[in-house]
């Protein structure tokens, strides 16, 4: 929870077994759902994510039987949140490109009610 808000993460992942296990061990503990969303990956991306959800119940996983896309795997993810009644989701991609401190900098401005949708930082702020 972070204000009183229920906040969730998608990643959308798609070959990332070298990067999702840090991705979400790295996970800030404001967040109350990580909703990871593999698209057919041919690698070890599923058996990771696996091992994950053992020791953090946060991790909510789902894996398409067809690819989809990066778009298709997000709308997948946010379709997850809305059924789990998630109030701020963020997407956070899977091969560990956003620095998880930012994200309080980017669900801030929709947890105070100040915008509906923030997209990316501003780094100098």
């Amino acid at each position: 929870m972070y204000k009183d808000k229920k906040i969730g993460v998608v990643v959308p992942a798609y070959n990332e077994e070298l990067m999702i296990n840090k991705v979400l061990e790295t996970m800030p503990q404001f967040v109350d759902m990580i909703i990871v969303v593999d698209d057919c990956s041919l690698d070890r991306t599923s058996e990771v994510v696996e091992e994950c959800q053992k020791t953090d119940g946060r991790i909510v996983f789902v894996q398409h039987d067809k690819n989809q896309g990066v778009g298709g795997t997000i709308a997948t993810g946010y379709k997850k949140a809305i059924e789990e009644v998630i109030e701020v989701v963020v997407v956070m991609a899977g091969d560990g490109q956003m620095d998880p401190n930012d994200l309080i900098r980017v669900i801030e401005p929709v947890a105070n009610g100040e915008v509906d949708y923030a997209k990316g930082i501003n780094p100098s702020l």
